[in-house]
């Protein structure tokens, strides 16, 4: 438990860390991408809420929007607002590995690999090809969950699994950026994160709470960034400290 709350904190951390020195510059683009794209999913919503309810219902069970209205909108603020998130990740990926090379510069006093303007094609081809890995993992779970959210009785369960599932993916989202720019491939990042769960959950559990309050939502992505490198760098730190 104390671990997860330190995953809560490292996403609080990433706030001061997007106005350091040299640092704002790569947080704009990511910043640009998330407003645009965040604007268009609260659009979305709030104009088809209440037709995907009346949809889902048929008129002589109409009674039980009471019961099934807050389950379904939290099922689908969770898919929308997911789906969105991938969407602006695979646009701002290059960005992104920059700016975490960034913080890492500021956090360690050197930032993790090549990155100069020659490597610059190179980093924005591996940030888009670990994109489509993600995404690829990623839908595997998306198909189960979206049949359990469809079973009677068994579907009260859908908005917690869908809870964890976006926690655990968000945090895999964002470490990706500082593990990636250490020529880590998606499969040793998943299993980095594994290897700090209850860290990573607590930080996936900030980064969704940060998506899910207006305005805030709009800085989600670029401090979910540094948070990430924030983590990545504490933690390997310390085990090296251990070693």
């Amino acid at each position: 438990m104390f671990s997860y709350i330190k995953g809560l904190l490292d996403c609080l951390g990433g706030f001061s860390l997007i106005f350091k020195p040299g640092i704002k510059r790569y947080v704009l683009a990511p910043l640009l991408i998330n407003t645009a794209l965040f604007g268009g999913a609260v659009w979305l919503l709030s104009e088809q809420m209440q037709v995907w309810i009346d949809q889902l219902l048929p008129e002589w069970l109409s009674w039980l929007q009471w019961l099934i209205w807050p389950l379904f909108a939290l099922t689908v603020l969770l898919l929308v607002f997911y789906s969105f998130s991938l969407v602006a990740n695979l646009i701002a990926a290059p960005f992104n590995s920059l700016l975490s090379a960034s913080v890492e510069r500021i956090l360690t006093g050197s930032k993790p690999g090549d990155f100069s303007s020659e490597a610059l094609w190179k980093i924005a081809a591996r940030s888009f090809a670990s994109e489509l890995r993600k995404m690829l993992y990623f839908i595997k779970w998306l198909i189960p969950l979206m049949i359990l959210t469809f079973i009677p009785v068994v579907n009260v369960a859908a908005p917690f699994a869908w809870f964890v599932f976006a926690a655990w993916s968000l945090s895999l989202e964002y470490m990706d950026y500082p593990l990636g720019n250490r020529g880590m491939l998606f499969g040793e990042i998943r299993d980095y994160s594994r290897g700090n769960r209850m860290r990573s959950l607590g930080l996936g559990t900030g980064v969704f709470l940060l998506t899910s309050i207006p305005v805030l939502n709009f800085v989600a992505m670029p401090v979910a960034v540094c948070a990430a490198t924030r983590l990545t760098t504490r933690t390997i730190n310390n085990a090296k400290e251990l070693n």
